[in-house]
């Protein structure tokens, strides 16, 4: 049985996905941590916006 491969977010070099790949979904240490200043530096964000146009907000009454 084949074991699935994705694409490092970081580099896109394919990751088998199996329990012994120490950084999946990233294929090193290197990209892991690339990603990581990525998030910490503001340069990925997650929007504002989720619930902007969406009567789907919870009640909290």
């Amino acid at each position: 049985m084949q074991s699935l491969k994705v694409k490092c977010p970081t580099c896109n070099a394919p990751v088998p996905w199996v329990a012994e790949e120490k950084y999946r979904p990233f294929c090193s240490s290197r990209c892991q941590r690339i990603d990581f200043g990525d998030w910490a530096t503001e340069s990925f964000t997650i929007s504002d916006d989720i619930h902007a146009n969406s009567d789907d907000e919870p009640s909290i009454y």
